[in-house]
C-alpha cells in the first residue's frame, strides 16, 4: 500500500510506465485502517475506485484530514472476500501489505484491513473483474501475497505489468445495475507524466 500517490487534478491516478487501467468505479465507500494522517488512524470514505494491471487506488471525494488517497498493490493484496450480507450492502474485504522503502525497516510498518463497501447500484461488473485481475496477477507473476505473520519478501509490485488484461476486459460481464466504467479504451491523460517507481517522482514519458 502507499497513501495519497500522485494524481491529476482530474482525480486520475497518474500511471506508471506499461500501466493499464481496466476500470473506474464511483460511489463506494472505502474503509482501511492505519492511516498516519487520518483522524484516530482509521478512515472511511465515499470516492472512485481506479484498477488497472498494477493496483487499485480509492480515491476520495473529500480528504480525511490529509488523507485524499490510497494505493493497493495488487500483488501485496491478500485474504480478499467477497461479503453479501443479508441486512448490509455487498462489500469486498481484505488485506493489503504496505510497500516499504529499500532503506526501511518492513517491521516498522504494519498490514493494512481495507473494505469496498457498494452502496449505491449493483458490483455485478466490478467484483468478478477485481477478482479475476488479483487471480491473474497472481498466477502470472507466480506470487502469493503473504500475511503479516510470515517475513514477505521484497516483491517489486511494478512486476504485476507484465499481467495481459486486454482478453479479460473485453470478455467482462456487464451488470446494466452496476456503474463501473471499464476502459476499453485508456482515458486521455492530461499530461505525459508517467512514474517509474512507487518511491520517486513522475517523470514526462
Amino acid at each position: 500500500m502507499a497513501e495519497n500517490p500522485q494524481l491529476f487534478g482530474n482525480g486520475m491516478p497518474v500511471p506508471f510506465y506499461g500501466e493499464v487501467f481496466v476500470l473506474a468505479r464511483d460511489g463506494v465507500e472505502f474503509h482501511v485502517d492505519k492511516i498516519p494522517s487520518a483522524p484516530g488512524g482509521n478512515a472511511k470514505t465515499k470516492g472512485t475506485i481506479y484498477l488497472s494491471n498494477i493496483r487499485m487506488v480509492f480515491v476520495a471525494s473529500k480528504p480525511v484530514g490529509n488523507y485524499f488517497a490510497f494505493d493497493m498493490p495488487l500483488l501485496y493484496v491478500h485474504g480478499e472476500k467477497f461479503n453479501q450480507p443479508i441486512f448490509h450492502c455487498n462489500n469486498i474485504s481484505g488485506f493489503v501489505e504496505p510497500v516499504v522503502p529499500e532503506s526501511q525497516n518492513r517491521a516498522l510498518y504494519s498490514t493494512h484491513t481495507f473494505k469496498i463497501l457498494f452502496k449505491e447500484g449493483g458490483c455485478g461488473t466490478f467484483v468478478p473483474l477485481f477478482l479475476n485481475l488479483v487471480a491473474s496477477v497472481r498466477r502470472y507473476n507466480q506470487f502469493e501475497a503473504q500475511s503479516a505473520a510470515n517475513v514477505a519478501p521484497r516483491v517489486d509490485p511494478l512486476q504485476a505489468v507484465q499481467t495481459p488484461v486486454d482478453d479479460m476486459m473485453r470478455h467482462a460481464y456487464v451488470d446494466p445495475n452496476d456503474p463501473t466504467k471499464i476502459f476499453l479504451q485508456q482515458p486521455a491523460p492530461e499530461s505525459q507524466l508517467r512514474r517509474r517507481n512507487y518511491h520517486g517522482p513522475a517523470d514526462n514519458a
